[in-house]
């Protein structure tokens, strides 16, 4: 069974539709012993770094996601939050990924970046997942050791992470028609 937090994300129905497209099994938690015998966690986000990581906090479940030893995804804010830190109101976040989410600088770019976006794979898993996926965000990572998929939106930036048990993506694959759907499909074949 697929943990579905309930970060209070607008994403929440979507995420949970897509999953039953799949035929995935899963439920929607919010409290720490709905998690631990979880095959994966989603963390799906759509929002402030801020708003997420207080619902993480006040449900108690930051520790208990830092110690989940099965696969996470975070999706978008939930990808962001895995990062140390968010320039998004100055936020400390979970500290799984090494590094800072940014603000796109608006060089004549249109902020927040919303729309279709071509996604580069450079993970074994998923070497057959690059095309275009849709895209709702302000902020972003810097390319880094853990980027296994990028995009460009004014300069490049990760736009799939893995680390160990951990995989983030900046897109919505919930959102992302055919593609997104090959996508999930990809990550939950893995576990």
């Amino acid at each position: 069974m697929i943990a579905i937090i309930d970060c209070g994300g607008a994403n929440l129905r979507s995420v949970s539709y897509a999953l039953e497209k799949l035929n995935i099994d899963y439920h929607i938690c919010n409290k720490k012993n709905q998690i631990k015998d979880a095959e994966a966690l989603v963390l799906p986000g759509v929002g402030a770094a801020k708003n997420v990581m207080n619902t993480l906090k006040n449900q108690d479940l930051t520790e208990t996601i830092k110690n989940f030893k099965n696969p996470i995804l975070g999706i978008c804010v939930g990808m962001q939050i895995l990062y140390e830190y968010s320039d998004e109101e100055n936020e400390i976040c979970l500290g799984m990924i090494p590094g800072r989410v940014k603000k796109f600088q608006n060089n004549n770019l249109i902020v927040p970046q919303m729309g279709w976006n071509k996604v580069e794979f450079n993970n074994s898993s998923f070497d057959d997942c690059d095309g275009y996926y849709y895209f709702a965000n302000s902020y972003y990572a810097d390319i880094n050791l853990f980027t296994k998929g990028s995009s460009i939106y004014g300069h490049e930036f990760s736009s799939f992470i893995q680390k160990d048990n951990l995989y983030g993506v900046q897109f919505h694959p919930e959102k992302s028609s055919y593609q997104g759907e090959k996508f999930l499909k990809k990550f939950f074949e893995l576990i």
